[in-house]
């Protein structure tokens, strides 16, 4: 089957300044789309916008920052891609994280609700500003980065987990309230992908990080990101409603081989 050449859609990514939200980026705009991207590290941002740009000549590209947790800044980012860019016809929800493994009776409670917050509450708050629109043109695509943790939770990772549960069963509502629609919700739950995630997680303790990828071959970024690009690519009756991805070398969240 043919991919589809998005020229005339407009993709506004979250969390676009490294990880898998720079890798979404980076295929869709060879793919043709223009970019709006947000995220709250300006000077990453623009590195991210340099690396478009040389990587894909002609691509057009916008950067705003962008706090997914703030009404204020997401109200400007939108205003000023709409501006830019033009209405939104992709929404990547990228921007996510996870902080800590703990016991839930030791949780942090402060982590917890950043967690929700972004991972959640964001997603909600940004489909919730944008949809009228792509409802109103009949258009568009909502692409949720979930987490095979959504499926299958952990012990020490409860509110991340619960988080990435909660994504999964937004995009299925969704997915219910939009039937009939020419508008796909698709969500992607990767497994583990070798990125800034365990970084943050760990509190920027380089060693901890680097031992979750230890002795096996964890996912790229760029791994995920091909993954959303074909399902974005695809002729607009066809809707890959989910997709669960996961290195060979792990089985779900329970078991990893390691050499």
């Amino acid at each position: 089957m043919p991919s589809r050449r998005l020229d005339d859609d407009v993709a506004y990514v979250t969390g676009a300044s490294s990880g898998i939200g720079l890798a979404v980026s980076l295929e869709l705009a060879r793919a043709g789309a223009a970019l709006a991207l947000g995220a709250r590290r300006e000077a990453r941002l623009a590195e991210a916008a340099e690396r478009l740009r040389a990587e894909v000549p002609g691509a057009r590209v916008f950067t705003h920052p962008l706090d997914v947790n703030d009404a204020g800044s997401r109200a400007s980012w939108i205003a000023a891609a709409e501006a830019a860019a033009g209405p939104c016809s992709i929404l990547v929800h990228n921007a996510g994280l996870a902080l800590g493994r703990r016991a839930v009776a030791d949780e942090d409670l402060r982590e917890a609700d950043t967690m929700l917050d972004t991972n959640v509450r964001s997603v909600i708050a940004l489909s919730r500003a944008l949809l009228p629109g792509m409802i109103a043109r009949n258009k568009g695509d909502v692409v949720l980065i979930g987490s095979v943790a959504g499926s299958e939770p952990y012990a020490l990772g409860a509110a991340y987990c619960a988080s990435k549960a909660a994504v999964q069963a937004f995009g299925r509502a969704l997915r219910a309230e939009l039937l009939g629609k020419d508008l796909r919700v698709l969500t992607f739950d990767p497994g583990l992908v070798n990125t800034e995630f365990s970084l943050v997680r760990f509190a920027g303790e380089r060693g901890a990080a680097d031992k979750v990828y230890a002795g096996m071959r964890p996912l790229s970024a760029a791994d995920v990101a091909e993954c959303v690009a074909f399902a974005l690519t695809r002729p607009r009756h066809v809707s890959i409603d989910r997709m669960l991805i996961l290195a060979t070398d792990q089985l779900g969240t329970q078991a990893v081989h390691r050499r």
